[in-house]
């Protein structure tokens, strides 16, 4: 037991030093030794006792306790004490009543080897702790920064980065591919998350992030900096290619020519640090037209057609130019669809010439069919901007007889027939969708409509837990690279014009509602279990 004078000092000074060797406050330190003290005192005298262990914080002394409770009639002397008895353990106990708190000297003893490595295990439990929660409101601020360290190892591909006080990790998949990385180098990273972990590292950085092109991109240029020149959005494929947008505040400032710098030494430095990552600067419109002209460098486009509801874009351009705005593997025009956040429709003249052809048929012929009209009148109506039966069911007499060769008694008449198909139509969707056997908890999923349900029905989605299980891309369709060649993916509710941001919704909502009692069943049902997992892995 420490009970020499020079024992007891010497103890301070290891709590004092253990204070400025970790950054830690010396009072946590102390208060960790007197835990750690009492649960070795607990195995000399009992587990049913509470001790309590005081540690004078001027000379040393050590003071071993056990807590008792005042009672009128005590039942257990090792958690009770009657009044009199603690007046006589005390005099300062007089003013005590019953239910208040006193505490009994317990002898000092000599620390077994068992007792002393239960106290060393509590003190350094509760030194990692506070060391751990120091590192953490150090580096919560610094989230969203670049961070500079020394690479210290190198652990499955990720990489351990030494920050100074405390340590950082860049997983795998943060890193540049094919970047060659060793221990001792320096190394820059953005600063993609800061949280509280039980055990491992806590601080979280990226190379392979768009933020860290960004950030880079602050560093280097001043005008950003100094908030003349904004960053609008920017998409990196790590390592070969990446695309930033800009905007100057001022008309009279170049926001490309300032990021580029003088004969690019500023955009060079940030490619440097990427490891020859090529950079395509592009200057920020409020027209998607013309950003997605500049996005889509070096191709020439002709022209653009824009569905801002749908956030869609049709790009136009000549047989020459095609493989250029698609890029290797699809590449550049991956980056352009994340710069925008729009759905980019890459086609020749003649594709959307025959696109056009087909879709004006397509209406003409529904038009005709469904309101029993003859075919002039249906591209009549086509031509004028009436896409489907919902248009002329919601649209006005005023509206239809500003048209040309169609009188007011033909507009009635019109839109008499629109809501009559409509009736119609919902009546036979419904019996349809019965049918094909749609579960209710598909079928009351807020956001889907009976004409999505039975597009879905068709596909054999009947479940809830089947929708759950798609992404958004197969339901607003997408595009992808087959053979060297952008081929377009139709999506299940591609004709209902869903944006990215409503099919993400509607798909997390029904994640939401499917693997909450997929866990409630858990170990229960092999398939849900199975399909709950790889929702976990993909997410």
């Amino acid at each position: 037991m420490l009970n020499r004078r020079s024992d007891k000092l010497e103890l301070l000074r290891i709590a004092e030093a253990v204070a400025l060797e970790k950054s830690i406050d010396k009072e946590l330190i102390i208060s960790s030794m007197e835990s750690g003290i009492a649960k070795a005192a607990k195995s000399k005298f009992g587990s049913e006792n509470e001790i309590k262990v005081l540690i004078n914080r001027e000379n040393g002394d050590i003071g071993i306790f056990r807590k008792l409770i005042i009672a009128e009639k005590p039942e257990n002397s090792n958690l009770e004490i009657s009044l009199d008895q603690a007046i006589e353990l005390n005099k300062d106990n007089d003013g005590k009543n019953i239910g208040d708190e006193v505490l009994q000297p317990l002898p000092s003893f000599d620390f077994g080897r068992i007792a002393a490595q239960t106290a060393k295990q509590v003190i350094s439990s509760n030194v990692r702790e506070a060391e751990r929660e120091r590192q953490f409101n150090d580096f919560i601020d610094k989230k969203d920064t670049i961070l500079s360290g020394i690479v210290k190892r190198l652990e499955f591909g990720n990489v351990i980065a030494d920050l100074g006080r405390t340590e950082a990790i860049i997983q795998k998949n943060e890193l540049i591919p094919r970047e060659n990385i060793k221990a001792g180098d320096r190394i820059k990273a953005y600063c993609l998350d800061v949280r509280r972990e039980p055990r491992g590292q806590q601080i979280f950085l990226s190379r392979a992030h768009p933020k860290f092109m960004e950030k880079l991109f602050v560093q280097e240029v001043p005008e950003i900096y100094d908030g003349l020149i904004e960053i609008k959005s920017s998409a990196r494929d790590p390592g070969s290619r990446a695309k930033i947008c800009v905007k100057a505040k001022d008309t009279s400032l170049d926001p490309v020519g300032a990021c580029v710098g003088m004969r690019g030494s500023r955009v060079q430095a940030v490619v440097n640090e990427l490891q020859g990552e090529k950079i395509d600067i592009v200057n920020w419109s409020e027209d998607p037209a013309i950003l997605v002209s500049s996005a889509l460098s070096p191709a020439e486009v002709q022209r653009v057609n824009v569905d801002t509801e749908r956030r869609k874009l049709d790009v136009i351009l000549t047989d020459e130019n095609l493989s250029k705005a698609i890029g290797r593997r699809g590449q550049n025009v991956r980056l352009a669809t994340k710069l925008l956040n729009y759905e980019i429709n890459i086609m020749t003249d003649q594709e959307d010439s025959e696109k056009r052809q087909i879709e004006f048929k397509e209406k003409t012929d529904n038009f005709v069919k469904n309101l029993e009209l003859d075919e002039t009148l249906g591209q009549l109506l086509v031509a004028e901007g009436f896409s489907s039966i919902d248009d002329i069911k919601e649209s006005s007499v005023e509206s239809l007889i500003k048209i040309e060769g169609i009188e007011e008694e033909t507009a009635k008449e019109l839109i008499e027939r629109a809501k009559e198909f409509y009736q119609k139509d919902q009546i036979a969707i419904n019996n349809k969708i019965k049918e094909l056997g749609l579960e209710s908890e598909l079928i009351n999923h807020k956001g889907l409509t009976p004409g999505m349900l039975l597009t879905l029905g068709e596909q054999n989605i009947l479940k809830l837990s089947d929708f759950a299980d798609l992404s958004s891309d197969e339901l607003t369709g997408a595009y992808d690279v087959v053979k060297g060649e952008r081929v377009k993916i139709k999506g299940y509710l591609e004709e209902f014009a869903l944006s990215k941001e409503e099919s993400d919704e509607l798909i997390m909502s029904a994640r939401e509602k499917v693997y909450k009692d997929w866990e409630m069943t858990y170990g229960k049902e092999k398939i849900k279990t199975k399909n709950f997992w790889r929702f976990k892995k993909n997410n």
